[in-house]
């Protein structure tokens, strides 16, 4: 694949991952956007939708049209983004691949190895199964090999981003006693995307705080998929998400049980070990609390974490913006890893 410009097309440009999208892959050294998609604007120029992008790249001469496979191939699109709703980008997923393009998907609609479980949290049959196999779940701490070598790729869930990455190490380590892990996890209000309904106007949301999706938050099918393979065996977990009154930003808290005899610093050697090499997890160190306002914006992890001694009970923490590294940012990490590139191309934006 030609690294120097990738052509890239993203559909469902007009959201909130799909604005992210255009930010970093405008200014992205090695991709070329060739197609911007939108049923709702089509015709219409990129920048009457998102004016922030007049004169960065080349905003100025993006239109947006209509989702057509056939056209948006013959415009030269390698890669595509799919930054659709949950259940709308497996309607495209399989004419873009058999059109010989490589598809990011940032939806839901992959990330689920079973088509069993899949129709347990979302109520209806996974229309394509037979794409589930091949579907690489593309956390690029985990799976970076794999991701490279992938034509359909399944970013994770902003949730389970920020929870994942401080469990896995621990999981895989087997430092963790086998019991029930609670997570809690407060989120800004872009993660509903970018509709219209009333639970999300701003005087339903500003000075409010509630709890949601309980006690089966979609997002808690891939967290337990992907928590099983790296203990090796079934993990019990509760997630209880939040919605808080802030644009963005993830802040996630998670309570396990360590074994018998093993140390809070034996935590801070595994989370090291594993994430030493890893350009965005930032790990803070014992006792130190990570906080939204600096991830925002950018595609790094936070993670801090602590022992309460007199419950017994070693507490995880991480932070994320979760149309950042929880969305968008993750994506286009995962076009450099696809594309042969430094995987920090493109998202070192301070």
């Amino acid at each position: 694949m030609n690294t120097t410009r990738v052509k890239v097309a993203v559909f469902g440009a007009s959201g909130y991952s799909g604005m992210e999208l255009l930010r970093y892959l405008l200014l992205h050294p090695h991709a070329e956007i060739v197609a911007v998609t939108s049923r709702t604007h089509a015709g219409k120029p990129l920048i009457s939708e998102f004016p922030r992008f007049r004169r960065v790249g080349n905003a100025d001469a993006l239109t947006f049209c209509q989702p057509d496979i056939a056209s948006i191939k013959e415009m030269g699109a390698e890669i595509a983004f799919l930054a659709l709703p949950h259940g709308v980008s497996v309607e495209f997923a399989k004419g873009l691949l058999d059109a010989g393009m490589k598809v990011i998907d940032l939806s839901a609609d992959f990330r689920l190895r079973d088509a069993a479980v899949y129709k347990e949290f979302y109520q209806h049959d996974h229309p394509a199964p037979e794409l589930l196999a091949e579907a690489v779940y593309a956390l690029p701490e985990v799976r970076a090999s794999e991701i490279a070598g992938a034509r359909l790729i399944a970013c994770p869930g902003c949730y389970p981003t920020s929870i994942l990455v401080p469990l896995i190490p621990l999981l895989k380590a087997g430092l963790l006693a086998d019991e029930p892990i609670a997570v809690a996890s407060m989120s800004g209000a872009t993660g509903a995307g970018r509709k219209e309904a009333v639970p999300l106007l701003f005087c339903e949301v500003n000075e409010s705080v509630r709890a949601y999706g309980v006690p089966l938050h979609r997002h808690l099918s891939e967290i337990g998929q992907e928590l099983d393979i790296a203990a090796g065996k079934k993990v019990r977990i509760s997630f209880v998400p939040h919605l808080v009154p802030v644009h963005a930003g993830i802040c996630t808290t998670i309570f396990a049980r360590l074994k018998d005899h093993v140390t809070l610093d034996q935590v801070g050697e595994c989370l090291t070990s594993a994430y030493n090499n890893s350009p965005f997890i930032r790990l803070l160190g014992a006792g130190q609390c990570p906080d939204t306002k600096n991830v925002a914006r950018t595609n790094f992890v936070d993670v801090g974490w602590t022992l309460d001694s007199r419950a017994g009970q070693l507490i995880l923490m991480s932070t994320e913006d979760n149309i950042g590294k929880g969305a968008a940012g993750q994506a286009v990490e995962n076009f450099n890893l696809v594309c042969g590139l430094d995987q920090t191309t493109g998202l070192l934006i301070a």
